[in-house]
């Protein structure tokens, strides 16, 4: 499949669907999964088929849009926008699983993209996946957006596990109610460190990476 591209907005539009009336996101079971593989450790990672691939994010100023009010000249948006689904990563570092943990970012205000790939395989550890609900857990330090297959889903007022939960608070989202052997989920997670507005004086971290089985 061809790599989306990514084309800047130039003037306001509404969504193709009027929030409120998109579908609830899935959202995680609350009770303890059959199986758990730890995709920060090597085995883990291996088990999925994952390299890890790791770039800082920027802001970069661009012309506001077209319709803003007149006293607004110009806006931000990050860049790159690693999120699309096929975005070519070959040129990333790469880092091994048991890295992913380290300190990232200057710093204060900072972004980072983690990307990778899991190819969901018969078995791991004897667990056969095939028809199983399957979760990824993320918690990054502070904040996370979990962009899968190169889609964020999410619905106004309501969970949008992919979405910014809260301070240090994982994200749970749910890759497939019935998951099947050999299936591919792109992953791209934006690590933000925050709070934006009490910029710290400390570094971004990712803190827990993996994949939940339940029956």
């Amino acid at each position: 499949m061809p790599a989306n591209r990514y084309t800047r907005p130039t003037v306001s539009a509404p969504p193709a669907m009027p929030p409120l009336l998109m579908p609830q996101p899935p959202v995680a079971p609350v009770l303890p999964p059959a199986h758990v593989v730890n995709l920060m450790t090597v085995e883990g990672s291996a088990m999925f088929g994952a390299r890890w691939k790791v770039l800082e994010a920027k802001l970069v100023e661009c012309p506001a849009l077209s319709d803003a009010m007149a006293e607004y000249r110009t806006t931000y948006d990050i860049d790159p926008h690693a999120e699309l689904r096929g975005f070519d990563d070959t040129d990333w570092p790469e880092v091994a699983p048991t890295e992913l943990g380290a300190k990232r970012g200057g710093g204060m205000v900072s972004f980072c993209w983690f990307r990778t790939t899991l190819t969901i395989p018969a078995s791991v550890s004897g667990f056969a996946t095939a028809g199983a609900k399957t979760v990824l857990t993320v918690n990054v330090d502070d904040y996370a957006e979990v962009w899968v297959n190169g889609e964020l889903p999410r619905a106004a007022g309501r969970p949008s596990p992919a979405a910014i939960q809260g301070f240090n608070m994982p994200n749970r989202l749910v890759l497939r109610d019935t998951v099947e052997v050999g299936e591919r989920f792109e992953i791209a997670v934006f690590a933000i460190n925050g709070p934006i507005s009490a910029a710290p004086a400390n570094f971004l971290w990712f803190r827990e990476a993996k994949i939940e089985f339940y029956r």
